[in-house]
C-alpha cells in the first residue's frame, strides 16, 4: 500500500478539520517565516486569482504557514501585458485575502527576464527599445505596482535571476565554470546599472518593504559567492538589499548538506539574510539535454522519466522525507541568517513540476498529496525543529 494514502489518520484528520494540532509556522515560531505560494487559473493572456475555490486547501493554507507569495499572477507579463494596461483586480483579491489572515506578504516579481511582456523591450516600431525609454518603463512598473501596495507587502523580489554559470576556459585552456550577469535584455539595453535603479526604484516606492535579490542553483559555491559580492558592491553604490533568495528547487540528490551550509556560510560572512523562496523537492528520474528533446516522441523513454503516475513507493516516499528532513535542519540550525522558507506550491497536483522539465508528467515535490493528504514529507518538516540540535 502506498503511504501517501496512509499517512497517519490523526495528522489527516487534524490538518483537513482545522483542530487544534499546531501548524507548520506554529513549530518554526521564533526561527523564521513558513510559506507557501498560492496558485492561479490560467485564463491565457493572465491569471485568475482562484479565491473562491478550493476552501479545504484556503483552510489548510490559513492553518499550516504565515507567509503567501502569488506564484504567478503578480509577474510583470500578467499584471502589466500592454504599455497602458495594467490587471490589479487578482492581486487586489489575493493581498486581501491574506491580509485578513495575517499572513506576510511576498511581491513576486518586479525585474526578470522571462514572463516580461514583449513589448517592453521594444519600441513603437518594433525595434529595440532605447536604454532610456527601458529604465523609464522599468520605473513606471515598479512605481506603479509596488506604489499601489505601499505598507502592504512585506518582501520584494526586486530582482530574478541576473546571474548564469556558464564554461569557460581559464588561463591554462581548461574549461572551468564561472558566474556572470545573465545577458538578459535589461542587461543588454541597461547595462549593469539595471540592478541598482531596480533597488532604488523600489525602496523609494515603499521605504517600509523589504527587498530581495531571487535566484536558483544558489547552492554553487561560485554563483553564491558571485550574488553575495554583487549584492555587497550594490550596497556601496547606495541600494538597500534587505536580502537574498534562494530558490530551492531541489531534488532527493541535490544539493548536499554541506554544500547548503557553505553557501549559507557565504552569505553569513556578507551579512546578507536567507529567505528559501521557492522550496520543492523533485522524485523523477532528471532527464538528460538528449532524453528532453525526444521526449514526445519516445514513449518507452516516457514512461521511464514519469513512472509514478498512480502511487508512489513506500521507499520512495520516505526518502523525500529524509531529504526534507535533512534540509530543514540545516535551515533551523542557520536560522539566525534565514528569514524565511516558502514551499513552491501547497499540494502535488498543481505544481510547475508536472509540466517541467518534461511536459505532463505525474510529480511529487510536496508535503501533501493531490487529496491535501499530509505526506511523510510533511511530517518530518514538522518534526525538524525538535530534532534539529
Amino acid at each position: 500500500m502506498m503511504k501517501f494514502l496512509t499517512c497517519t489518520l490523526f495528522l489527516t484528520v487534524s490538518v483537513l478539520t482545522g483542530c487544534s494540532e499546531a501548524g507548520l509556522h506554529d513549530k518554526y515560531e521564533g526561527a523564521f517565516l513558513i510559506g507557501v505560494a498560492v496558485g492561479s487559473e490560467d485564463i491565457g493572456h493572465r491569471y485568475k486569482f482562484p479565491m473562491k475555490r478550493n476552501a479545504d486547501e484556503w483552510k489548510l493554507i490559513h492553518k499550516e504557514f504565515n507567509s503567501l507569495t502569488a506564484e504567478n499572477l503578480m509577474k510583470m507579463q500578467y499584471m502589466h501585458p500592454e504599455p497602458d494596461l495594467y490587471y490589479f483586480d487578482d492581486a487586489d483579491e489575493f493581498i486581501d485575502e491574506a491580509e485578513k489572515h495575517g499572513h506576510a506578504i511576498v511581491g513576486h516579481t518586479l525585474v526578470w527576464h522571462a514572463m516580461a511582456p514583449p513589448w517592453i523591450f521594444k519600441d513603437k516600431s518594433n525595434k529595440t527599445v532605447s536604454a532610456n525609454e527601458l529604465q523609464k518603463r522599468m520605473k513606471d512598473h515598479i512605481y506603479t505596482i509596488v506604489g499601489r501596495y505601499k505598507g502592504r507587502i512585506a518582501y520584494w523580489d526586486v530582482v530574478n535571476e541576473a546571474v548564469k554559470l556558464k564554461k569557460v576556459k581559464d588561463d591554462s585552456g581548461e574549461w572551468v565554470e564561472k558566474a556572470f550577469l545573465r545577458e538578459s535584455p535589461w542587461l543588454k539595453i541597461l547595462g549593469e546599472s539595471y540592478l541598482e535603479d531596480a533597488f532604488k526604484f523600489a525602496e523609494k516606492a515603499d521605504p517600509a518593504a523589504k527587498l530581495l535579490y531571487n535566484d536558483f542553483t544558489m547552492t554553487n559555491p561560485k554563483k553564491a559567492q558571485f550574488v553575495a559580492d554583487m549584492c555587497t558592491a550594490l550596497r556601496g553604490k547606495g541600494c538597500r538589499i534587505d536580502g537574498v533568495g534562494f530558490q530551492a528547487h531541489w531534488h532527493l540528490d541535490y544539493p548536499k548538506v554541506d554544500e547548503l551550509q557553505k553557501a549559507l556560510d557565504i552569505f553569513r560572512e556578507a551579512s546578507i539574510p536567507v529567505h528559501i523562496t521557492e522550496l520543492d523537492l523533485g522524485i523523477l528520474p532528471r532527464p538528460s539535454a538528449e532524453q528532453d528533446a525526444d521526449i514526445s516522441r519516445n514513449i518507452e523513454l516516457a514512461a521511464k522519466l514519469n513512472p509514478y503516475t498512480t502511487s508512489v513507493p513506500d521507499e520512495v516516499l520516505e526518502a523525500q522525507a529524509k531529504r526534507y528532513d535533512a534540509i530543514m535542519k540545516v535551515l533551523y540550525r542557520n536560522r539566525d541568517i534565514i528569514e524565511r522558507v516558502t514551499f513552491w506550491g501547497l499540494s502535488d497536483g498543481p505544481s510547475w513540476l508536472n509540466d517541467w522539465p518534461v511536459k505532463g508528467r505525474t510529480s511529487h515535490p510536496l508535503l501533501f498529496d493531490r487529496d491535501l493528504n499530509p505526506k511523510p514529507a510533511y511530517e518530518a518538516v514538522y518534526n525538524a525543529p525538535s530534532s534539529s540540535e
